[in-house]
């Protein structure tokens, strides 16, 4: 069942407080690039760490769309953890963040992730160039501070189901999705993004 992110509540887990202090005090950093330095090395951490462990729900996918599932939203700080879970072949277009900072962790299988670079605009017709691309296994975790926001998300296995943490700075509920035009252009569609309920 799909629901709108202003629905989602915090779910229940175990570690949920380790993760959340650990989060709280990278939020804390003085600046964007600070912030998600330490966002990377605690979730790294806590993916390793056996205290922590996610909703049972989020290890299972849905059939015909990768799931997104807020499992805690900051009262104080106003930041959104989601996981997501990406069964086999299932993963995105080219997206952009909506101006927002992530930080984005694999917690379980293995995800092949691309970075475009943005070489020039034309109204909603975009002019995108692969920067390079990167194979993420369990306990790597990277971030994304705009403008370099642009990226593909796949799960390449045919077989594994694979799960993600990400960490936005505020809620993402909408985002740019970006569909194939000719050679390297593509045409800009605005997207709402709805979450999946996690228990």
């Amino acid at each position: 069942m799909n629901t709108n992110a202003s629905d989602c509540h915090s779910v229940e887990f175990r570690g949920r407080e380790k993760l959340v202090a650990a989060v709280d005090a990278a939020v804390a950093q003085p600046d964007e690039h600070a912030v998600t330095a330490a966002l990377r090395n605690s979730l790294c951490a806590l993916i390793r760490d056996p205290d922590v462990h996610l909703p049972d729900c989020v290890f299972d996918p849905i059939e015909d769309h990768y799931a997104r599932r807020e499992i805690y939203r900051s009262p104080e700080h106003g930041y959104s953890v989601v996981a997501m879970t990406w069964g086999p072949g299932q993963g995105t277009p080219i997206h952009d963040h909506s101006g927002l900072w992530c930080v984005e962790g694999v917690w379980d299988g293995e995800l092949e992730i691309t970075q475009y670079e943005l070489l020039e605009q034309d109204g909603d017709r975009f002019h995108f160039r692969a920067a390079g691309g990167m194979h993420a296994g369990p306990g790597s975790a990277g971030s994304l501070i705009p403008p370099h926001e642009y990226h593909t998300i796949c799960n390449a296995s045919a077989d594994r189901v694979a799960v993600s943490l990400h960490i936005y700075k505020a809620p993402m509920e909408c985002c740019s999705k970006f569909q194939p035009q000719s050679g390297e252009w593509f045409l800009r569609l605005d997207s709402t993004l709805a979450t999946d309920e996690a228990a």
